[in-house]
């Protein structure tokens, strides 16, 4: 059984070098995807299979969204995205994270059921496809409902701690049946917080650098990664922002 009081830190990466940071610095959990700046996107089977052999004690999750934008996908997608787990889960990854919306913006029952009964015995995170869902309390009933095993959400802020105070209620009404997982913005100097306000045990951040380019050539044509800024080239997991992220966990267990 988990202690109750270990307050357990997940990473977003993109790299086998992410993976490797986090495993170092003693991540419980990475969520494994592509196009972070984006929100995350489905990695490729390359990295996957390589983040899983690399991971060590770190479990390795991996992001199934097939493309940006929101969070309402058509049959064609959500049998590739069946598709992808299955394949996740023969890579011997210890979880998947999903999220489908209906038309109204509701969790979708119907998709969300079909991607659960694909992950079989895997962990099933929900997505912050929660963050924007039309009505947050049915949506959390629904997630109880389906048998997921966390719930990822910023409490429908840009700001963790803006969020703070939805976090904590539905840590109250989990009651121990889900776990649910803080994020946005989260870092060393705010964990301590986030936890008192919220109660939860768990947290997310995608800590990243900006990665110097390559000396300017004498062109207009630039493939730097969105949001970078000028001068730098794309962003890399922060071995010294996750190392202390995880012990500011440790010391508020």
């Amino acid at each position: 059984m988990t202690d109750a009081r270990t307050v357990r830190v997940e990473i977003g990466v993109e790299s086998l070098g992410g993976v490797r940071i986090a495993e170092r610095a003693g991540v419980t959990r990475v969520e494994l995807c592509s196009g972070l700046t984006i929100g995350g996107l489905t990695p490729g089977p390359g990295l996957i299979e390589a983040a899983v052999a690399a991971a060590g004690h770190t479990q390795v999750h991996v992001l199934i969204r097939p493309r940006p934008g929101d969070f309402r996908y058509s049959a064609d997608e959500v049998a590739t995205m069946r598709t992808d787990i299955e394949r996740v889960r023969t890579a011997g990854a210890h979880g998947v994270v999903i999220g489908v919306l209906d038309e109204e913006g509701h969790v979708d029952r119907a998709a969300n059921t079909e991607l659960l009964a694909a992950a079989e015995d895997l962990e099933v995170t929900f997505h912050r496809a929660f963050d924007v869902c039309a009505d947050p309390y049915a949506g959390f009933d629904s997630l109880l409902e389906l048998g997921f095993t966390r719930l990822l959400t910023s409490g429908r802020q840009e700001s963790v701690l803006d969020g703070a105070a939805l976090i904590g209620r539905l840590v109250s009404l989990a009651d121990g049946r889900i776990d649910v997982m803080a994020c946005g913005g989260l870092r060393a100097d705010n964990a301590r917080r986030v936890i008192e306000l919220t109660g939860t045990r768990d947290l997310h951040a995608a800590v990243r650098i900006p990665v110097p380019g390559l000396p300017g050539h004498d062109t207009e044509v630039d493939f730097a990664e969105f949001g970078a800024p000028g001068g730098f080239d794309h962003f890399e997991t922060d071995a010294a922002g996750v190392a202390a992220l995880c012990d500011a966990a440790r010391t508020a267990s």
